[in-house]
């Protein structure tokens, strides 16, 4: 199976699958230097792991990262940093039931169709434990970000029909409420419509949106590996993302080009934009603007009602899923988002720095 690597100077390589030992990751091409310890990892896996809340799964992981390789004296070495993270509460014989048939809405039947052979065992590679790899890849390239002012704010933007009201945004409420929202009145909506939907053993799709603030202009490479497509790239490659949009995303197509583009203006001396519908990027490459992303998820396939299906002999029959399942994603998936959009972000400007003569010079001489 290949394809768990992304990344061309920051490389990220996540490993591990859901009932597995351990998962983790291997990230090579981080700097040397960086001061990092176990604790700046694990505050981003906390906001993923399962059990928080009556809206997660109750899979009770405590999730701690171990750091193998690459940090010596809380130092980054610049050699592969390896992180491992135990599996623990891994209740396979929840799965015994869908040995022999696929769910709806997994990847059960196309990976039997692919490799004539799964693990059943809570989907494998292609169960949301995979992303504790991207997670802890995420953290360290936030930390590296940080330091060239560049910051992120993601949370979940609607579940449902129900979507945030951008007048009653408050920053300080994402950490606040169990679904990670800006919008306390739309969160508290939320609660009570997510205990119907569980009440009625199904899930909800929903949606989260990242601002990726301080980005310096005039990153991304042209052609086919613009910010906005490596952007959508890594996003998409989430379990249950369907949808990518950047600025206005779909709504584009309701518009006159004089209201979707962005007047350009002088402030003091620098070049900004009247408006953002762009989402801050401009012809693959950043514009300087708050770079603004949504990532659309589809409902939680695993649901306890019956559903239709077959097994693999191509027999017909009904399924009830067993085991213990978010009725939601976007609240554990805030970070997800928020880590992909980083590994890229770094990747492409440690790809910057050599574009021009000028840039190679102020780093050689």
């Amino acid at each position: 199976m290949s394809g768990s690597t992304i990344g061309k100077l920051f490389k990220v390589t996540t490993w591990g699958e859901s009932h597995g030992a351990a998962v983790g990751a291997v990230i090579d091409g981080c700097p040397v230097g960086l001061s990092l310890n176990e604790a700046d990892i694990q505050k981003f896996l906390d906001r993923r792991k399962p059990g928080q809340n009556e809206f997660t799964t109750l899979r009770n992981e405590d999730d701690k990262v171990q750091i193998l390789s690459g940090v010596f004296d809380g130092v980054t070495t610049g050699t592969p940093i390896s992180l491992l993270v135990y599996n623990k509460d891994h209740h396979s014989a929840d799965y015994s039931n869908i040995a022999n048939c696929y769910r709806p809405g997994h990847a059960d039947y196309t990976y039997d169709e692919k490799y004539g052979f799964r693990d059943y065992r809570g989907g494998g590679r292609s169960s949301g434990r995979e992303t504790i790899g991207r997670v802890a890849a995420g953290a360290i390239a936030i930390k590296i970000l940080e330091q060239l002012g560049i910051s992120f704010c993601a949370y979940t933007r609607s579940i449902g029909e129900h979507v945030i009201d951008y007048d009653n945004f408050d920053k300080t409420e994402i950490y606040k409420n169990d679904l990670y929202m800006p919008d306390k009145t739309c969160a508290e909506i939320c609660s009570a419509y997510l205990k119907d939907i569980i009440s009625d053993s199904d899930s909800i799709g929903s949606s989260v949106e990242c601002i990726i603030s301080g980005m310096p202009t005039g990153v991304g490479e042209p052609v086919f590996d613009k910010l906005d497509a490596l952007l959508a790239k890594a996003v998409m490659s989430i379990g249950a993302v369907k949808a990518v949009e950047i600025g206005d995303g779909v709504s584009v197509t309701t518009k006159r080009g004089s209201d979707n583009n962005d007047n350009f203006i002088i402030n003091n001396d620098k070049v900004e934009k009247e408006t953002n519908h762009s989402g801050g990027i401009l012809g693959g490459i950043s514009d300087g603007s708050d770079i603004i992303l949504r990532a659309s998820f589809k409902p939680t396939p695993s649901i306890y009602k019956e559903q239709k299906t077959i097994t693999n002999n191509k027999e017909e029959t009904t399924l009830s899923i067993k085991g213990r399942h978010d009725p939601i994603i976007a609240p554990r998936a805030v970070v997800v988002v928020e880590s992909m959009c980083a590994i890229t972000i770094l990747d492409l400007i440690l790809q910057n720095a050599t574009s021009t003569v000028d840039k190679i010079k102020k780093i050689y001489s």
